[in-house]
């Protein structure tokens, strides 16, 4: 039966729900929406949000803890550059960090040019940087990054963990990553991310990385489906989606489906179970 063009099934336990943000406005994005060469401005490296781009932070918080997605979520994945470390601990950290020596906070106060208090890390998913989800590598210096050195000052309980290299060796000043090899680098991405055992991820990257990734999903949908899944993120955007594992890169195993019998094997007839408890009720059966 070919059901291309209806609904489909998959295990659970193969599935992952993705809630893929968009870094809020930075300051690159002024100017940059407007003439694309201001992207090749130095003094926009490793751009830092606007207060506009804090607003739309605040809104976004807003909305996850409304909506409940504040607990549900397993893990915050982000791009290691100011503009999405400050977007994710602005949306997913803690409340009301107070100067305590046994709680390091998310963010300090004012990291990156942000005039904003220190964020907590208390009841606060794992944030967990990584350079997979970058955007589109080379020639724009709003996407070079600092070193991890840098950046574990300003963002201590960020997990930096995964990243190998100090400096950004990453980044050249001459070469821009093309299209293809960002969607190649968001499909790794994307294959990772099964092998994860987390089930319900938050992850905020780029706009970039984004379009050019999802642009690979979505070709056995519907076009309005497709269309959907593919179209360009506004800044703070949130949309959740599922990924499914096909190929089952993953390993995981299902915590709520039940084997049914046990032990295992093939169900008796039913009139051999009535009999057996017939059996059962009456004792002396058996005994003539």
């Amino acid at each position: 039966m070919d059901s291309s063009g209806g609904p489909s099934l998959f295990p659970l336990q193969r599935c992952k729900t993705l809630h893929l943000v968009r870094h809020a406005q930075g300051i690159h994005n002024v100017d940059g929406d407007k003439n694309y060469k201001a992207y090749m401005s130095p003094e926009y490296f490793d751009a830092h949000l606007t207060p506009l781009g804090w607003q739309q932070v605040d809104n976004l918080r807003k909305h996850v803890h409304a909506c409940g997605l504040s607990k549900r979520v397993d893990l915050v994945i982000t791009s290691p550059l100011l503009r999405t470390m400050q977007t994710a601990v602005g949306v997913f950290g803690g409340d009301g960090y107070t100067d305590r020596m046994d709680i390091v906070p998310l963010m300090v106060a004012n990291a990156g040019n942000s005039d904003r208090a220190a964020i907590s890390s208390l009841n606060s998913p794992p944030i967990v940087a990584l350079e997979l989800c970058r955007e589109h590598l080379g020639v724009h210096p709003c996407d070079k990054r600092r070193s991890i050195s840098e950046y574990q000052c300003l963002f201590p309980s960020v997990d930096f963990s995964l990243i190998e290299s100090d400096e950004d060796i990453l980044w050249k000043a001459n070469v821009r990553e093309t299209k293809e090899e960002l969607a190649a680098r968001g499909m790794k991405f994307m294959n990772w991310l099964c092998t994860r055992e987390e089930k319900e991820i938050a992850i905020v990257t780029h706009s970039g990385f984004l379009f050019h990734t999802l642009g690979a999903f979505g070709n056995d949908c519907h076009p309005l489906v497709k269309k959907e899944i593919c179209k360009h993120f506004a800044n703070c955007e949130l949309r959740s989606m599922v990924i499914v594992d096909r190929s089952m890169i993953g390993s995981d195993s299902s915590t709520t489906n039940y084997p049914g019998k046990i032990p295992s094997g093939p169900d008796l007839p039913s009139s051999v179970v009535d009999e057996k408890n017939l059996g059962k009720d009456e004792p002396n059966s058996g005994l003539h």
